[in-house]
């Protein structure tokens, strides 16, 4: 450990020049007092680091002295791979090999190439993760990810949608992919691949016995064909909406983009109004009626009629939330008389009848 640590110090002089004790201990994540330490160490060693003492002092090395150990260990040239995604090496265990990986790369740089990539550095980031989420980190990501690469076959309590929401499961886990921040497992059970979200894993046990990966087995490509095929499994209800102008500019900020471009796709010419009819494909009505209702009144739902309904209901039970003035959620007095049924058939006949 520490003489991975003593390269690494050498390396961060060789790249960057003079550093002082304070930005070496921060680099290389210890103290002030272990970087002086190592410095005697490698003076010892016959590595000519000196280094100048008072304001605008540090440590550097000696007559442009660069050293040859550069050679990457098999997991930092495994994690370059990753080099875009500091969090994501992070998560699976190898931040730390990514750190060494990225100095002995630069070291190896000549100057002006090393310069170059220090500028590509400072000016482009990528952050993967979508608006409005956290960082997906699930406690059982790196023992996953080893049991990924060892090919050893694992046990698993799964939480899932569907009844019995717990399940447990003998998997061979194949490969691991990180979506707008969030990992999932590809992983065959009973010869059929399937895909898990990490974060639903209750309990995971690694076991002893090792599995053959199949050779034709292409990970990159598995998860673009299960991209394509995802709306189709997912979007099973077929529904006729009109849109309001103003809604119609605004629909890659409020829906996602398989519904984007289903009203592309189908959306009329505009009628009188400026309201534009057309064909979305969407969950299920459970689903399907809190995302509409988001919308507010610049859509309208033509048809199913169970989805009508079901709009109707909820905006019904929201009205009634609040019409009283003391925010209990009782009627005042002769508000609405009519029942929940009649209020709802009311509001039903009136999304039917013609737009004036």
């Amino acid at each position: 450990m520490r003489a991975a640590r003593l390269l690494s110090l050498v390396l961060l002089l060789q790249n960057r020049g003079r550093l002082t004790a304070g930005e070496l201990a921060e680099e290389l994540g210890v103290s002030v007092r272990t970087v002086y330490r190592d410095i005697d160490a490698l003076s010892g060693a016959g590595i000519p680091v000196y280094g100048d003492a008072g304001h605008g002092g540090g440590y550097e090395l000696l007559g442009g002295y660069r050293t040859r150990l550069t050679g990457l260990h098999a997991e930092e040239a495994e994690s370059l791979f990753l080099a875009g995604l500091p969090g994501a090496a992070a998560d699976l265990g190898l931040g730390g090999v990514l750190a060494a990986a990225q100095l002995k790369l630069t070291a190896a740089l000549p100057p002006p190439l090393r310069d170059r990539a220090g500028r590509i550095r400072e000016q482009f980031h990528l952050d993967a993760l979508g608006w409005y989420r956290e960082q997906d980190s699930p406690s059982a990501l790196a023992a996953l990810a080893d049991a990924v690469w060892n090919q050893r076959r694992i046990h698993v309590r799964y939480r899932r949608w569907a009844e019995p929401q717990e399940i447990e499961r003998a998997l061979d886990p194949y490969g691991l992919v990180l979506k707008a921040g969030v990992w999932y497992l590809v992983a065959a059970v009973d010869g059929a691949v399937r895909t898990y979200r990490v974060s639903s894993i209750l309990r995971l046990d690694v076991g002893e016995d090792g599995f053959e990966r199949p050779g034709g087995f292409d990970l990159a490509a598995h998860w673009q064909d299960y991209l394509t095929t995802y709306d189709a499994r997912r979007l099973r209800l077929q529904a006729s909406v009109r849109i309001a102008p103003a809604l119609l500019s605004a629909l890659p900020d409020r829906l996602d983009a398989a519904l984007v471009r289903a009203v592309e796709a189908s959306a009329g010419p505009p009628d009188a109004d400026g309201w534009v009819t057309a064909t979305v494909q969407l969950e299920s009505v459970d689903l399907a009626v809190p995302t509409l209702l988001s919308l507010g009144a610049d859509i309208e739902v033509l048809a199913p009629e169970e989805l009508r309904r079901g709009i109707a209901e909820a905006a019904g039970a929201v009205f009634n939330r609040y019409r009283s003035s003391d925010g209990s959620g009782r009627a005042e007095a002769g508000a609405l008389s009519s029942s929940p049924a009649d209020r709802v058939a009311s509001s039903a006949t009136a999304a039917r009848a013609p737009k004036p």
